[in-house]
């Protein structure tokens, strides 16, 4: 070739390598870059909570019914015509107050007519007093038999008995004419009267009102058979400490949530199961002297006064539900997840008391559990207690299907 031309095919030739080498690595550097393996996610960040047992005092709520201490039942005493009502119906009556006016003349007539009996009697007596003092002297002389002697003892202690009869059938019919008068043997709310002026009354409708007792008020409530094994079996395990001399506090809860200002105590138990319901019957007693409670009125009692000795609460949200049971996620070794089953028991405010499966000084996840998987790594922070949830209450509120007493 003649040097000319091979000066000018040179350039060429190194221009055209070059151009070939940069289109090359153009096309090889996207996919060498699409080969690197991207970066590892960093490990997700739970919030958790150190198990601290604890003694936590603990309350048991049940649907329970008014009843008043003392109800009495008003009853006429002698039968006769009602004249009167003299109480408003439904309200509250003092003791010795008159509630009925019976018609008290034909009692009247009775009384009159054993005074007058009595006052015959007393002359008869007095006649026999005074022949007995005539015959005893003349007896002592020889001057009357002791016969008649007898005779006028005899009759002298026959009037003074019948005396003693009449001034018993006066008695009766003053005691007949008060009965007339009906009043209240006790302070309470008084119910509608059962018999309407000018009606006969008789042993058959001789009920007439009934007066009920608001202070104290009793509060019945019942506790089956199943919660009270579960009470017991608690007590025997150590998971629950009743209060000394088992003096719980009772609380009453109105229909509105609200409480009741006065509290009361236990003050009988039925010695036997209801029969057709199973259930064990409880009976407290409360103090209601403004009588805002009333009988027959549904509340709610709470028992207050055990403990759950060395306790360990959870969040509610911390505990999942598996095909196994219940289980929480916990921040075990090397900040690694780990699956701890656990046994529950009831809630208390917005926590879970757990019975088994955790120990003092386990972190507990309470947030971001749900893309856990054991043993993946994670960043632990401490929960702060409001932070995703309602404010927890003050008292822990056990149902009837939860617990018993």
């Amino acid at each position: 070739m003649p040097l000319k031309q091979r000066c000018l095919t040179e350039p060429i030739r190194t221009i055209l390598f070059l151009g070939a080498g940069v289109l090359l690595a153009v096309i090889l550097f996207p996919a060498c870059k699409s080969e690197k393996k991207p970066a590892a996610p960093p490990p997700p960040v739970v919030s958790v909570i150190s198990v601290s047992p604890r003694d936590v005092p603990v309350s048991f709520e049940y649907v329970a019914q008014t009843q008043s201490s003392h109800l009495v039942s008003i009853h006429a005493r002698v039968s006769g015509f009602l004249d009167k009502r003299l109480y408003t119906e439904g309200v509250v009556v003092k003791d010795g107050q008159v509630l009925f006016q019976m018609d008290p003349k034909p009692f009247q007539v009775q009384l009159d007519q054993a005074k007058a009996a009595l006052v015959k009697q007393e002359a008869a007596l007095e006649t026999a007093r005074l022949n007995l003092a005539r015959t005893k002297p003349l007896t002592e002389q020889n001057a009357l038999s002791q016969r008649e002697l007898d005779d006028a003892t005899g009759q002298y202690h026959s009037s003074a008995a019948a005396v003693e009869q009449s001034k018993a059938q006066v008695e009766s019919a003053r005691l007949n004419l008060s009965y007339t008068k009906i009043a209240s043997p006790v302070t309470g709310v008084s119910s509608s009267a059962r018999q309407t002026e000018g009606t006969y009354i008789n042993p058959e409708n001789s009920l007439l009102t009934t007066v009920a007792v608001l202070s104290p008020m009793w509060v019945n409530f019942s506790i089956s058979e199943n919660e009270m094994h579960k009470y017991r079996d608690e007590l025997r395990r150590g998971l629950l400490r009743r209060p000394e001399g088992e003096n719980y506090e009772i609380e009453v809860i109105m229909a509105d949530g609200s409480f009741f200002p006065h509290t009361g105590r236990i003050t009988f138990a039925e010695p036997s199961y209801d029969a057709q319901t199973g259930t064990f019957l409880i009976r407290a007693s409360v103090n209601n002297p403004d009588g805002v409670l009333r009988p027959n009125q549904y509340v709610r009692a709470r028992l207050k006064g055990a403990v759950r000795p060395r306790a360990i609460l959870v969040p509610q949200r911390s505990v999942l539900q598996g095909s196994k049971g219940h289980f929480v996620w916990v921040v075990g070794r090397e900040s690694r997840a780990e699956q701890r089953p656990v046994v529950v028991g009831e809630w208390h405010g917005d926590d879970w008391f757990i019975f088994e499966g955790l120990k003092a000084g386990d972190q507990v996840v309470v947030d971001g559990a749900l893309t856990l998987r054991p043993g993946m790594p994670v960043t632990a922070k401490p929960h702060t207690p409001g932070s995703g949830s309602a404010p927890s209450g003050a008292d822990s509120k056990t149902s009837l299907a939860k617990h018993g007493l």
